[in-house]
């Protein structure tokens, strides 16, 4: 399973927009889209805060 793959089926796992998992994460819903698409690779910091509000780890998501 590919980063993009594996970061949208979490989000949609748990029913959210992308803006309800970016005000989670505390970042804004364009650059939460441009990572989801391919445009943005997000900071370590960011790729944390991803993976706590999806309840799974850094790896499971971005390094599949």
């Amino acid at each position: 399973m590919d980063m993009l793959y594996a970061l949208i089926s979490r989000r949609k796992e748990k029913k959210w927009t992308q803006a309800k998992l970016a005000k989670k994460a505390n970042i804004s819903r364009a650059y939460y889209a441009n990572i989801e698409v391919g445009r943005k690779v997000p900071s370590l910091a960011i790729a944390k805060k991803i993976a706590d509000v999806l309840d799974t780890s850094v790896d499971d998501i971005f390094f599949t």
